[in-house]
């Protein structure tokens, strides 16, 4: 199921800004921030720490949100804006053979989940406090309120 990766995969992250999100499991609320970023976070098999590095410093340089003119010029560091990061195996779904998704590009849990602590530790260097997070490998309920709408498709390996 997991570690068949191709060379071309590397550590992805679907960026969303949020004015709120939260992550409950099993009815209760594990995690929440107000304004900034919700980050799910996939690993591949080939992911090293550098691509947790240079994902994280990527992420809280990005100039997504609002100045008092009203355009996209302030990063989470301008705001005081807070990360919630969610590991999601699901960014590497594959349905190329059919309509039921193979996850063979995900990194297996027992190296994804050192990386993912890698890539929060990154976060939290970069930005200078802490980041909350949702609880790796186990079965969320993750609430946002998308501000923008604002998604953004950041990749280690294309490093755009």
């Amino acid at each position: 199921m997991y570690g068949e990766a191709s060379h071309a995969d590397r550590m992805r992250a679907l960026v969303q800004r949020v004015s709120e999100a939260s992550v409950d499991l099993a009815g209760e609320r594990i995690a929440s921030i107000a304004a900034g970023l919700l980050v799910f976070c996939g690993i591949a098999p080939a992911d090293r720490p550098d691509d947790a590095q240079w994902l994280a410093r990527k992420i809280v340089r990005l100039r997504i949100f609002d100045d008092d003119a009203g355009a996209m010029n302030r990063s989470l560091v301008d705001i005081v804006g807070s990360v919630l990061a969610v590991s999601q195996f699901t960014l590497y779904a594959s349905t190329r053979k059919g309509a039921r998704p193979s996850y063979g590009a995900a990194a297996a849990p027992e190296s994804a989940q050192p990386l993912f602590d890698t890539f929060v530790a990154s976060l939290e260097r970069e930005l200078g406090r802490a980041v909350v997070r949702g609880r790796f490998g186990a079965h969320m309920q993750v609430a946002l309120v998308n501000d923008g709408p604002v998604t953004l498709w950041l990749d280690s390996n294309v490093r755009e």
